[in-house]
């Protein structure tokens, strides 16, 4: 049986973390921001129509947005990332993170 160190060095996932420039930006959002943001979202539902994308949504508090890419290297996520219009536009600052994701049962 694998030790639960070497699982952990196998991700599954990438988490993907955007920050906003502001806490307040879901609630004041410049015209220009507004269209920058609508690029986002169609990057993503490009992201998910190629299957590479897991699940994806804003946190209410304007903390940041999150998205699981279901790609297996960080290379990979960081190019995802990267093509992101709202971080090539520098409205959005972004990190990604190996994760391991597994069913949960009740």
């Amino acid at each position: 049986m694998d030790d639960a160190r070497d699982q952990v060095m196998n991700p599954t996932h990438y988490f993907y973390l955007a920050k906003p420039p502001r806490e307040s930006f879901v609630r004041d959002a410049t015209a220009e921001e507004h269209e920058i943001l609508g690029r986002h979202f169609a990057y993503m539902d490009e992201v998910r129509a190629s299957g590479r994308l897991l699940l994806t949504g804003p946190a209410l508090d304007g903390f940041g947005g999150i998205a699981i890419f279901k790609v297996t290297t960080r290379e990979e996520a960081e190019v995802l990332m990267a093509q992101d219009p709202a971080i090539k536009a520098g409205l959005f600052a972004g990190t990604v993170h190996p994760i391991m994701l597994r069913e949960i049962t009740p």
